[in-house]
């Protein structure tokens, strides 16, 4: 099943984040197994807007980076796009990094605490450093191909890790099941919002036109590209909620942290438990890490004209600058609470406007020719939309300080 899949584990790698770990921890933790369901229409929005991302760079030869720059039409919202798209990813990935490199050594912590140098005037965190470090290596030492063995290998470990620790904690499946049937209510509206926005990530849709024009070309190569994102989406979707059933089997311990969880599966694992935690949010952690400036790095090369390939100058350079502005703010413990704020603005407003416009112009006969979405396909992707639209408001409206 997994042979020859292309880059589409490093998407499912970029979304399982500690982030992700951490909000469907709590899901488990506060609303047991009732939100299993927005899980599941995540991993099916995601798998469309994926699909369609990754159609347009193997019909039209150019990622959604370059279809921006190269469109026509009213210059005004040509510029307007351009400054949208680099100040969303550029400015989100970086505070992303932080939080991504922050959670891998929260992880690594467990095995070994790296000391904390004290330099004139500031504290910088080492682990964080070294992580760092290490993330821009694999990054610079790398090429595609390999980045997607490594991720393949991580993604399908931690599949297989987290859906047999859940299995472990004996749930009943008769309530698991019952998750999967949509609810919602005032209290659960918050977490149900943050796991759908935890999967369906905008930068995503860059990344993945990028690297399937890169992997792929032509109409003959649609269908290794269907399985590639449908396979690691879904197993993408299964770590998710693995760790919603795991985080089920928690109720009534305070969760302060993901490593919290280790505690409810003492039971289980024993004092191996911490251990277990320990690595899976190591090996999220620093999947995100490398994922993030990647993604980064072919957006802005990609909406400026510069070279994409991973060993360029241009894009050593867009991974590096997203690399450094991360690990300033994990390493010197910084938190940077207005930068956040202000990614978690322009992503609420790019994940609605990007994925409209990428159904807009998939269905466009001018465009993709006979590939363009069919009638039944594109009603099916403007639901999806209304889904992200609602996401992008929920963000404004975090922003603002409103709630809903």
């Amino acid at each position: 099943m997994f042979k020859n899949l292309g880059p589409g584990p490093i998407v499912a790698a970029a979304f399982i984040g500690p982030g992700t770990v951490t909000v469907c921890t709590l899901a488990g933790v506060n609303f047991g197994f009732s939100l299993l369901w927005a899980l599941g229409l995540s991993v099916i929005s995601t798998v469309v807007l994926q699909e369609i991302s990754g159609r347009l760079g193997l019909i039209t030869g150019k990622d959604l980076s370059q279809l921006i720059r190269n469109q026509k039409g009213n210059p005004i919202f040509r510029y307007f796009s351009i400054v949208l798209v680099l100040l969303a990813i550029g400015l989100g990935n970086a505070a992303y990094e932080s939080g991504n490199i922050s959670g891998t050594n929260l992880g690594m912590q467990i095995f070994w605490e790296a000391p904390t140098l004290t330099l004139p005037g500031i504290e910088v965190q080492s682990g964080n450093l070294i992580l760092g470090i290490l993330a821009f290596t694999l990054l610079c030492w790398g090429n595609y191909k390999s980045l997607e063995r490594v991720l393949v290998g991580l993604v399908i470990f931690m599949s297989i890790a987290f859906t047999a620790t859940a299995v472990l904690t004996n749930p009943d499946w008769s309530k698991v099941f019952a998750g999967f049937i949509p609810t919602w209510n005032d209290a659960n509206l918050p977490t149900l919002v943050a796991l759908i926005g935890t999967t369906v990530v905008p930068y995503n849709l860059f990344l993945y036109s990028s690297l399937a024009k890169t992997r792929w070309s032509g109409s003959a190569d649609l269908p290794r590209m269907r399985k590639d994102i449908v396979i690691s989406i879904v197993l993408g979707g299964i770590i998710s909620m693995g760790i919603v059933i795991v985080g089920a089997a928690n109720s009534g311990i305070e969760i302060n942290s993901a490593l919290d969880v280790s505690k409810g599966l003492e039971g289980i694992f024993g004092s191996f438990a911490k251990y277990l935690l320990g690595f899976g949010l190591m090996a999220a952690g620093l999947t995100s890490s490398v994922t993030a400036p990647l993604a980064a790095g072919l957006v802005i090369c990609g909406i400026m004209g510069w070279d994409q390939a991973i060993h360029s100058k241009a894009m050593r350079a867009s991974m590096g600058v997203i690399v450094l502005l991360g690990l300033t703010f994990a390493s010197l413990g910084i938190k940077p609470i207005q930068l956040i704020t202000l990614a978690q603005l322009a992503n609420g407003v790019l994940l609605p406007l990007i994925s409209g416009w990428i159904i807009r112009i998939a269905s466009q006969k001018s465009i993709l020719g006979g590939f363009r979405n069919k009638p039944s396909y594109t009603i099916m992707a403007v639901l999806i939309w209304l889904v992200t639209l609602a996401l992008g408001l929920k963000s404004i409206l975090a922003v603002a300080g409103i709630g809903f």
